[in-house]
């Protein structure tokens, strides 16, 4: 890359029509990139400013950027359903994520709230029961961000016990996490927080009936809702659309053991 602002061969980029259209791709020397509005040449991209306009086959335009963490979490290679961006600020805040950490993953899917936690400056440890997911989470991180992430993913059922211990965090994306609870209590340190996605508060009031029975303080849980806006002229309103519930987001402190 000559500059910080010229993009490059092997670079990820996000292409954006005129109707808002996002494509994700990587570029290449050579290659091409097919779309119902035309064809653009990889060539034309590469050595280009973020920001640029380049034109297609029809002579469409499109808008080129390198992607947002937000723009790769929803465009890329998935099999597991992935916590949208919205959920993914608000856990980074909830759990107090910073450089240094030693965080426990417990269900990786496709590797989004991974991403999030390497890119806040964590140490990852990864369970997953499925090695498809956990092949498949750790090719996202590392076309994301690259070989040297301090990330690992075990393929395993994390209910069966907790190797590391005086963790930092331990973040759940699994649909009893109330049976981790005891583990994790054991395995966090004190004043270390805990926690869990759910998609639904029945399943979210089992897991604060197990943070309280094992002796976890400040338990919260919240949902977080996106609104977007119309902004025009003459025209200034909510979308009629919006990112609703999406999932509960429940955390809470371990406490130091008494006597």
């Amino acid at each position: 890359m000559a500059d910080g602002h010229q993009l490059a061969h092997g670079e990820r980029v996000l292409l954006i029509d005129a109707k808002e259209r996002r494509y994700l791709l990587k570029l290449r020397e050579g290659e091409t990139f097919h779309t119902h509005a035309g064809i653009l040449a990889h060539d034309d991209i590469i050595g280009r400013s973020e920001g640029s306009t380049v034109v297609g086959s029809t002579g469409r335009e499109f808008l080129v950027f390198r992607p947002t963490l937000a723009d790769v979490v929803l465009k890329m290679p998935r099999g597991a359903q992935v916590i949208y961006p919205k959920d993914l600020g608000a856990i980074l805040i909830a759990a107090d994520i910073g450089p240094g950490q030693r965080v426990l993953e417990a269900g990786v899917g496709s590797g989004a709230l991974s991403m999030a936690l390497l890119r806040a400056g964590a140490t990852v440890v990864g369970y997953e029961l499925r090695e498809d997911f956990a092949a498949g989470a750790r090719a996202n991180v590392v076309a994301q961000l690259g070989e040297d992430v301090d990330y690992r993913v075990e393929v395993r059922d994390v209910t069966e016990g907790i190797d590391e211990q005086d963790l930092d965090r331990i973040l759940l994306d699994l649909p009893e996490p109330w049976n981790v609870v005891p583990l994790a209590a054991r395995a966090l340190r004190p004043g270390g927080i805990l926690l869990a996605y759910l998609p639904t508060i029945n399943q979210t009031g089992l897991l604060r009936e197990a943070l309280t029975a094992c002796g976890f303080g400040l338990a919260e849980t919240v949902e977080i809702l996106r609104r977007t806006w119309h902004v025009e002229p003459r025209s200034i309103r909510p979308d009629h659309r919006m990112v609703a519930h999406t999932g509960f987001l429940t955390s809470a402190r371990a406490l130091a053991r008494r006597g």
